[in-house]
């Protein structure tokens, strides 16, 4: 069941993935709370960054490191817009964050229960909480429009590239 608490941060998480849209990149938002406050706030920039580590979820928990002086992140929450991949519950892990709340389940590589379950598997040396579906309507259209939208620029580029190759 989803609480006002979990809405209202969930809520932010969005709002991050837009700025992540608004850069071409996938709009994914993450936000780390510790004690009802923001630690860190951010999105995915994986493509403007040409990092494959740009995960919102990892740049939020290094920015949370930096803020907080240690690399333990102990008693927070994480709030992300798609279900961690196996990276990102790797370094959610380490990091020691307690709860993690996720709106849209990833189908191909959701590391939270949907495909694994690194956060929870029984040989992991600290196990994280997990709440999944909140806001998931909103946060899985939110990645649908953004695929839908990218599949139309990529078709019309193609269209285009075979108009000029025909006007040689």
């Amino acid at each position: 069941m989803e609480n006002l608490t979990d809405k209202k941060w969930m809520q932010l998480a969005m709002e991050m993935a837009a700025k992540a849209e608004d850069k071409g990149e996938v709009p994914v938002g993450a936000v780390l709370v510790k004690n009802n406050e923001v630690i860190a706030t951010s999105y995915n920039l994986s493509i403007t960054d040409h990092n494959p580590c740009g995960h919102a979820e990892i740049r939020c928990l290094q920015q949370a490191g930096k803020v907080l002086e240690n690399y333990r992140l102990i008693d927070t929450c994480l709030y992300v817009t798609l279900e961690p991949c196996s990276m990102c519950a790797g370094a959610i892990i380490h990091s020691r964050v307690n709860r993690v709340v996720f709106g849209a389940k990833d189908e191909k590589t959701g590391a939270a229960g949907t495909v694994h379950n690194v956060l929870q598997h029984s040989s992991a040396n600290h196990i994280v909480e997990v709440e999944s579906g909140v806001m998931s309507e909103e946060c899985s259209q939110q990645l649908s429009a953004f695929f839908k939208h990218r599949r139309v620029e990529i078709k019309a580029l193609k269209k285009a590239k075979k108009a000029a190759e025909r006007s040689d």
